[in-house]
Parts: C-alpha cells; structure tokens; sequence
C-alpha cells in the first residue's frame, strides 16, 4: 500500500458525517472515499477505523481486501478492463491483455502504468460475450479487440492526452 496520497480529511468526514458514523454503512463509505481517490488511501482507511465506533483500522482493511470492487493501489485516468471471461478467453483476450501490458509496459502484477495514466486489470466478465473478446476503458466497451486494434486505441488516448488530433 501507498501512503503517499495527501488525505483530506475534512472530505473523509463530510462522507462520514453523510452515513452518521454507522458502521452499519462502511462499504458505502468505502465507495465514496474510493470515488474521490480511484483507490483506498491507507491513510483514510485508518482515519475511518478510528472514528467510526465499532470498527478499527484493521476491520477496515478486512471488508476493503475482501471486496474485489475495492483497490488499495491508485489507478490511472484510463481503467482498462480486459475481459477474461470464457468466451473472450477462447476468442484471443490474452493476446489482447498482452498486447496492452506491452504498449503500456505494465508488468505482470502491476496495475498501473509508470507515468500514471492507465490502470489494468483482467475481469472475469464484462457481459458482452457475443462481442468477443472485449476491453472496456473508463465504462465504454471496445467489441472484438484484437491486439492491433487495442494498440490504435490506445495510441488515440495518447494523442488525446497530448492535445494532437
């Protein structure tokens, strides 16, 4: 985990204040600081065990490692999201998934890029399985990737990135 995020602590507590310190809505909470930082700062995560009554640091941390929809690593601008499900397994996703880590220079077990800008992850299903193999970047969904097309797609974002058309 990275401590290097600079928490603010009045925002933690405005959610906090939301949801009346009810330990009874920790995952809500969760959610809401995750919507500010795009992953769980292990410095809110503490501040929530210690001010809510009932929880600590570490149940915290639990229900946060628990759940897959969390992340306690940062994540780019760009969430990448390559399908891994069966039908976008048999129609080349990791192809795809490689050809993206390799543009990227993510390394396996890495989720974001050096530079920041991209995060990566694998899912196992997007709910497309008749657009085979698909990605899903920032919530749109790119159908029957290939790893040339998902190469041009990212090259897009980059010059988007850079103010070029």
């Amino acid at each position: 985990m990275s401590g290097s995020t600079t928490i603010d602590f009045r925002a933690v507590d405005n959610i906090l204040e939301k949801y009346n310190y009810d330990k009874s809505y920790l995952i809500a909470m969760l959610q809401d600081v995750q919507g500010i930082y795009k992953y769980l700062p292990e410095d809110a995560m503490t501040y929530i065990g210690e001010k809510v009554d009932g929880l600590s640091p570490s149940t915290v941390y639990g229900v946060a490692t628990f759940y897959a929809q969390f992340s306690l690593e940062p994540k780019g601008k760009y969430e990448i999201k390559v399908c891994d499900g069966t039908a976008c397994h048999v129609r080349g996703s990791m192809p795809v998934l490689n050809a993206v880590r390799n543009k990227l220079e993510i390394k396996q077990g890495k989720l974001t890029s050096r530079d920041g800008l991209f995060s990566l992850e694998t899912v196992s299903c997007l709910g497309a399985c008749g657009l085979a193999p698909v990605v899903m970047i920032n919530g749109k969904v790119y159908p029957q990737m290939t790893p040339d097309a998902i190469s041009i797609v990212i090259d897009t974002l980059l010059k988007e990135e850079r103010g070029e058309e």
